[in-house]
């Protein structure tokens, strides 16, 4: 780790947010100028924008939904309340379903498993109904819990209607909230993702193939999903992994299939050919000591609670610098993951990102004497 860090004793204001474009307009590449509604390009491991248009637009999401739909199916999975064994009750509302269907038949029972690969593969309306209907009782208390998680997740700017992404009033995203949700589902749930990566899936006798075009045209593409209505347009959510280094593309509102392929591997392109990602801590990582007043002690391990990654541009990795701001007006008690600092990343004068330092350990309360000539170091500090 060859980042240099300078330390400021300061009363700390916490900003959190990453900077897009990187690099001013003279020193970077030119991003890809395509004509979509809307798009976005992020590392998967930063979480740094590398290339956006009107990222925080609010679109018809389509088909893209059922990658909330998967989400919150592989939740209840890793929760036990449901299982891969489990047989789905195909209701006659699931099989009435309209747009693109696994062509399940009412009345019959079909294993969980074999229908989330019908969601996922053949991307089927069908599915989606009936594993709702499934896990919540209804599609309507599904809906709740996707409603629920878009919450938990910071995606702020969406709203879902329904478990399939057919259009209705209300039911809305953004290409920054879609690529939250992405992002957090490759990364809890990495077994399940690889269902995104198949090309094909059979049920009923009948073949179907995976909508997503990068899957045969570039073997580092491994999902993510796809979506179509004659109001949304084209929708492609991508993501592909070279070298150790995973992107996230999300394409909304192109006009056809060629274009919302064709655009998506012009993003992959752009920013595996121009930018740079490397790991810098891991969790657990101590940056700095944080000096606590009236507490037990007299300083704390002030670091980071995850493993830390920086996307830069390719060849500006040894100009990367670092710096540090500890909040100097901490009172004991101070609990272990409080928010005690942050740490600024730039290249040159340009902040590539800001993230916050958390305690790495717990001061509790000193006694009387602590308090006072605590109170009175600090007047002076």
């Amino acid at each position: 780790m060859n980042v240099l860090f300078k330390t400021l004793q300061t009363t700390l204001l916490i900003v959190l947010f990453t900077i897009s474009p990187i690099y001013a307009a003279d020193e970077a590449p030119s991003e890809p100028d395509l004509k979509a509604s809307s798009y976005l390009l992020i590392d998967f491991h930063s979480g740094i924008v590398l290339a956006e248009k009107n990222q925080d637009k609010r679109i018809e999401p389509a088909s893209i939904t059922k990658l909330m739909t998967a989400y919150v199916i592989y939740d209840a999975l890793k929760k036990g309340s449901i299982s891969l064994d489990d047989n789905v009750l195909i209701s006659e509302k699931s099989w009435k379903m309209e747009g693109s269907r696994m062509f399940v038949e009412a009345g019959k029972k079909v294993p969980l498993k074999r229908m989330l690969s019908g969601l996922v593969i053949q991307s089927g309306n069908d599915a989606a109904v009936a594993l709702a209907e499934h896990i919540a009782g209804s599609e309507e208390a599904f809906v709740s819990r996707m409603n629920e998680w878009a919450k938990r997740l910071g995606m702020n700017s969406t709203h879902f209607m329904n478990a399939t992404g057919w259009p209705a009033e209300n039911h809305y995203t953004t290409a920054r909230d879609i690529a939250k949700l992405t992002r957090v589902l490759i990364k809890e749930f990495p077994e399940h993702y690889k269902l995104h990566a198949k090309k094909s899936y059979s049920y009923n006798g009948i073949k179907q193939y995976n909508r997503n075009k990068l899957l045969w045209r570039d073997k580092t593409v491994d999902g993510v999903k796809t979506g179509h209505t004659e109001s949304a347009g084209y929708c492609l959510v991508a993501s592909s992994k070279r070298n150790g280094m995973r992107l996230i593309s999300v394409m909304l509102g192109t006009k056809s299939e060629k274009e919302r392929a064709d655009y998506s591997q012009e993003l992959l392109e752009y920013g595996f050919r121009f930018f740079e990602t490397h790991k810098l801590y891991d969790s657990g990582s101590v940056l700095a000591e944080a000096r606590i007043w009236k507490g037990t002690k007299k300083t704390i391990p002030a670091g980071l609670m995850n493993d830390f990654y920086i996307t830069v541009q390719k060849g500006r990795y040894k100009n990367l610098k670092g710096l540090m701001e500890l909040d100097t007006t901490l009172d004991a008690p101070i609990k272990r993951g409080d928010i005690v600092g942050k740490a600024i990343f730039k290249d040159g004068a340009t902040i590539i990102k800001e993230i916050p330092l958390f305690a790495l350990d717990s001061v509790d309360a000193g006694g009387f004497w602590s308090k006072v000539t605590g109170s009175v170091q600090k007047l002076f500090n």
